[in-house]
This record gives structure tokens, C-alpha cells and sequence, in this order.
């Protein structure tokens, strides 16, 4: 997910980024989400990259000659990772001024992408939810030091002192002191944004805080719905459609699964697997249940509008949206990931040599997308893609705009596939922030991937593990039936993503109870059951999921990892 995606790689950003950095924010990310996953613009200190740069042409200029040679890398990436649709789209000038489908929006259908044609976003959902806080900051509302306790009463976390302290800037910095992609396996399993924050004051920090990159999507959850109170709507979609759908005239994006499969134009997202990819039925648990972390539908023109609102700082078509000040604030650089690339608000800041880079991307269980701007330089690139991210969009996005930097060349693409081999059935991002990548998911979550987010949901291995360990439940409201033996999804992994999200995790969560549950539950107090969409099908694709690499959870209070 986001998880906003996480899920959510590539070796670096420009010249200026190592290696290291970006596989540390990939990693970190994740869907994600699962998701699904579910991968600042100013900085004062940096140095003007016109005055480093070699003297340009006009940028449209500049957009129109790249074309053939983007083109061509588009095309080489688009087959190495079997990708089997993309839309992208360059801004500059207050216009769209380059914009193309590839490929199919289903590999079963057929039907060409185009630039109307509709994808998740993932992640890329936070920079909305970064600019609906410095609307409400505008309007009085609220201010950005304000304790989050005293807007939203039912906040805690684990440390007392954190709990007071915790303030609506750092909702969205990613320096909690949580782990990553913590509690993202509540949200996925189905339970309301209420117990998602809740289960929030159970987890045991594991950095000090406001001192380490950790790619959250739960902190997003609670600012999304502080937003809602703050601007007396019922939740986050309703502020985001009213305060920049609508003026934006974005009327093609929605928040809903709903919404997305009544679309007539509308992409099937995909995972790849080391046959290639395949469908993924479409899920209405991931990204939506994530809310303002990650839970947007839209199309390449419609992102064009919102990017056009970011290079204008606030301003579109003539009309004041949102303050320099605030939208700049929500770019100011919180935590370093590495070196040379920082988090802000919703937004990534890579230093390069001839400027920086202010993107984020986007992961969901099958679809991935980046957004990149430079704003000293008017410019800004979308990427929209139908498979899960793990690499692509963020590799592409980076080659354009390395180009328009004049930064050294950088084979994004060849780099990602060298770090992590695509023939291999398990990938440094267990395909992985809703990131990112910290992405994630999912992001991001790839050197300029998002660790969430990308980012943000858990799928199997290291990144399942840690998702899982995560999750504490001594209030009732967290507990599933005592003793349930949980599979981790790694049946999703192994299957290619063939089975939606909640029929996975369904088929995760048996319903057999072996004799070390049957213990643990005859001694364990009562609790709710899960949500029906989480309970399991039927018996065969129980024992399917229970042969797989798997993990015990048994939900009185302890997670137990161990190879079955």
C-alpha cells in the first residue's frame, strides 16, 4: 500500500545515489501492501541545478527529442519483465506534453492501455493525504506541531512519553521507531480502521524515535482519518474528492474497488512469476482497507493534473488549491533513508548531482507506478503499470528524469535484474507500499523504489516474518479464534498471485486446529471470529496453503515463525 502497498531494487538515483541506499528503501518497503503494494520537492540547501547544469533548451524541447530513446527503453523493460501493460506521461509547462499507452490491459483481453485507462496507485495515494493535512494547516485547523493525542484522544503507542509527544508532522515522516510495515497484517485480514489504530499501542518500539527510516502504512491510516475529523467529513475519500478531485477535475479517479471494477477502461493487474506473468483477480481488501495510505484509482491524464498542481506549488489553472508554504513543508526532508536521499511527507528526496529528484511509487498486489518531479526544472514523470512493483516504474521514471538532469546514464532496469535475478522464484522483494518501500510495499521498496510501500503488504520470507512478528493482540478486538494455525502467504508467492488477496489469506487462515492449537485454545479466553472474508474455503486449499513454508500464529498475544 500500500500499502500504500510492499511491498514495494534499482542500483541508484543518478550518480549520486549508492546502490546500498536504495536497496536499504526498497527493502525496507512493501504493497502493498501485499500492496499492494498498497511504491520533498524543496530543499533550501540544495544548490540550484540550473546554475550546475550545462545550459538547456527549453524542457519540452528537451522531452520531445528523449522520446525515441525512452521509447526504446520502455519497450527492452516492458519484455524483461513480461510486463504486460504501461502508461506514462511527462509534464512540463503547465501541460501534459508527452503521454502513451503500451501494451495490453490484460493479457487475457487484449484491449491496448491508453492514457484513460484506469490503474491503482498505491502509495503514490500519500502525497494526496501530505497535501489534504497542509489544507487543513491553511485553513487554521490545525497546525503541524499539534499533538496527535489531542486531536485524536484514543492515540497510543506502546511508550507513554512517544504517545504524548507524537505530533501530526510526524504522522507521515516514516520515524515512528516501529518496525516496518508494522501491523500491516491487521488491515489485511480484514479488520476496520479503528482496530487497525488500536493495535498501533501494542507494538514494542524497536529504534528510538524521530532518529530511523521506518516505512509505515498504520500511521497514515490514523492521519488520514484525523484529516476526515478535521474537515468534518465522514473519511479521508470524502476530504481528497472535495478539496482535490474535484477541483482538479480528476474525474476519472475514484477510491473504491467498486468504482475501479465498474470502470470500463480499467487495467487487470498482474504478478510475474518465472514463467511470466500472470492475472491476478481482482481484490477489494488490498489497497482499499488501507484508506489514505494507498487506496487510489486513476489515469495518466488525471495524474497529469495533480502533478501540474505540485510544479505550480499549490496553483492550478489560475486558482490557489493550497499554499506555497504548506505544500513546500510537505517536502521538507524528516529522516534520512541514506546519504543522499531523505523522506519528507509523502514524498522521497534524492540529491543528486545536478539537482533533486521528488518522487514516490506505488505497489499493490498487482499493479505499480512511480511519480518523479524536478521542480527546479518544471518537469515531472508518471508511470502506471499492471504488474506488481518490483522495479520497473521506478526504473523508468529515474532513466527520463537522470536525462533531463544531464546526469550521468544509468541503466536502471539492468541494474535492478543484476541485484535480484528475475528467474529466480523468491525476489529480495518476495513480490512486496501501499511500497515500499522501509516502501515497502511495497515501497517503495529498488534504489528509488519505495520501501512501501510501497509498499505494504506481507508475502513471504524475511518480509513476511517481520510483518507478522509485528502483531500483538491482547485486546479482544485484535483476536482471532485462539490457536487458528495462519499460513503465512507464501501460497500466494508460489501460486503467482492466481488466488485474490483475501481468498489467500483465507486459504492461509485454516481452519483444521492441530493438537498444539487445540492446547493453546483450551486454555486461551474467548474471542470474536475473524471477518468472513478472511475465513477459510474449503479443505484442500487449506492443506495446500499448510504445505507451503508457513508460519503458527497463534492470536492470544505471541507470533511463532517455523518452517512446517
Amino acid at each position: 500500500m500500500l500499502a500504500s502497498s510492499s511491498r514495494k531494487v534499482v542500483a541508484r538515483a543518478g550518480s549520486a545515489a549508492s546502490a546500498g541506499a536504495w536497496r536499504h528503501a526498497r527493502n525496507i518497503v512493501r504493497p502493498l501492501l501485499m500492496a499492494a503494494a498498497l511504491s520533498g520537492a524543496y530543499l533550501p540547501s540544495v544548490t540550484r541545478a540550473q546554475e550546475l547544469s550545462k545550459p538547456a533548451a527549453p524542457m519540452a524541447a528537451r522531452v520531445k527529442a528523449l522520446i525515441p530513446d525512452l521509447e526504446a527503453y520502455i519497450e527492452s523493460a516492458m519484455k524483461a519483465y513480461d510486463l504486460p501493460g504501461l502508461a506514462i506521461g511527462i509534464v512540463t509547462g503547465d501541460r501534459l506534453v508527452y503521454a502513451k499507452g503500451f501494451g495490453v490491459r490484460s493479457k487475457a483481453g487484449g484491449a491496448p492501455v491508453d492514457t484513460r485507462t484506469a490503474f491503482q496507485i498505491g502509495s503514490l495515494t500519500k502525497g494526496f493525504l501530505a497535501t489534504t493535512m497542509a489544507i487543513m494547516v491553511d485553513r487554521g485547523k490545525v497546525h503541524w506541531d499539534d499533538r496527535v493525542v489531542d486531536l485524536y484522544p484514543a492515540f497510543q503507542f506502546h511508550d507513554p512519553w512517544v504517545t504524548r509527544e507524537f505530533r501530526i508532522f510526524d504522522l507521515m515522516a516514516q520515524r515512528s521507531g516501529l518496525r516496518p510495515l508494522v501491523n500491516d497484517v491487521v488491515g489485511l485480514l480484514g479488520y476496520a480502521e479503528q482496530s487497525m489504530i488500536r493495535s498501533l499501542r501494542y507494538v514494542e518500539p524497536v529504534s528510538s524515535f524521530r532518529t530511523t527510516f521506518a516505512y509505515t502504512n498504520m500511521t497514515h491510516v490514523l492521519a488520514g482519518r484525523i484529516v476526515a475529523n478535521l474537515a468534518g467529513a465522514p473519511d479521508w475519500n470524502a476530504v481528497a474528492q472535495r478539496e482535490l478531485l474535484d477541483p482538479l477535475g480528476m474525474a476519472q479517479t475514484t477510491f473504491t474497488a467498486e468504482a475501479m471494477k465498474a470502470a470500463a477502461n480499467r487495467a487487470q493487474g498482474h504478478r510475474w512469476t518465472p514463467d511470466g506473468t500472470i492475472e491476478v483477480p481482482f481484490e477489494p481488501l488490498f489497497p482499499y482497507g488501507f484508506g489514505a495510505a494507498g487506496d487510489i484509482n486513476s489515469t495518466l491524464e488525471d495524474m497529469a493534473r495533480w502533478v501540474r498542481l505540485q510544479l505550480a506549488n499549490g496553483s492550478f489553472e489560475g486558482r490557489r488549491i493550497v499554499s506555497p508554504d504548506s505544500l513546500a513543508y510537505t517536502r521538507l526532508p524528516k529522516v534520512a533513508v541514506e546519504d543522499t536521499v531523505s523522506y519528507a511527507m509523502g514524498w522521497y528526496v534524492a540529491r543528486t548531482r545536478n539537482g533533486s529528484i521528488v518522487w514516490h511509487d506505488g505497489d499493490t498486489n498487482s499493479f505499480g507506478a512511480f511519480l518523479g518531479m524536478l521542480p527546479d526544472r518544471d518537469v515531472g514523470v508518471i508511470v502506471l503499470t499492471n504488474e506488481g512493483n518490483r522495479g520497473l516504474p521506478v526504473g523508468i521514471g529515474m532513466w527520463a528524469l537522470d536525462r533531463l538532469l544531464d546526469n550521468p546514464a544509468v541503466d536502471y532496469i539492468a541494474d535492478t535484474l543484476k541485484q535480484r535475478s528475475p528467474n529466480s522464484h523468491r525476489s529480495k522483494r518476495c513480490s512486496p507500499s501501499l511500497r515500499t518501500r522501509g516502501r515497502s510495499r511495497r515501497l517503495p521498496r529498488s534504489p528509488a523504489a519505495s520501501p512501501v510501500p510501497s509498499s505494504a503488504r506481507p508475502c513471504c520470507g524475511r518480509r513476511a516474518k517481520r510483518s507478522f512478528w509485528n502483531l500483538r493482540t491482547p485486546a479482544p478486538s485484535l483476536r482471532s479464534r485462539p490457536g487458528t494455525a495462519m499460513s503465512s502467504p507464501s501460497a500466494c508467492c508460489r501460486a503467482g498471485g492466481s488466488l485474490p488477496w483475501s481468498q489467500t489469506w483465507a486459504t492461509a487462515c485454516g481452519a483444521s486446529r492441530s493438537s498444539r492449537a487445540a492446547k493453546t485454545a483450551s486454555s486461551a479466553r474467548s474471542v470474536s471470529p475473524l471477518p468472513p472474508t478472511v475465513r477459510p474455503t474449503n479443505s484442500a486449499e487449506i492443506r495446500n496453503a499448510r504445505s507451503m513454508r508457513a508460519c503458527t500464529i497463534r492470536l492470544t498475544g505471541e507470533v511463532q515463525i517455523r518452517r512446517k
